[in-house]
């Protein structure tokens, strides 16, 4: 029996109801900050009913949300 090498996939998608568990706003506040470049903008697939947003986008947003509460944008970790 052989056996298949597992492939990581290089990207993993949220949909919305994720991103706004995750981020702990509205549907419509996210999107504002989308169109204002305040957020990441969604993936759209094709047929265009379908969206979602790239998990380390939505990660570096927060990191870079609390780097700023902090004071500590663009130092060394």
């Amino acid at each position: 029996m052989t056996t298949q090498p597992q492939t990581t996939l290089p990207y993993h998608f949220m949909r919305l109801p994720e991103v706004i568990a995750t981020v702990g706003v509205s549907k419509s506040t996210l999107y504002a900050w989308a169109a204002a470049g305040k957020f990441p903008k969604p993936v759209q697939f094709p047929g265009g009913n379908i969206a979602a947003w790239v998990s380390t986008e939505v990660a570096a947003w927060m990191s870079a949300a609390v780097d700023a509460r902090n004071g500590t944008q663009g130092l060394a970790a």
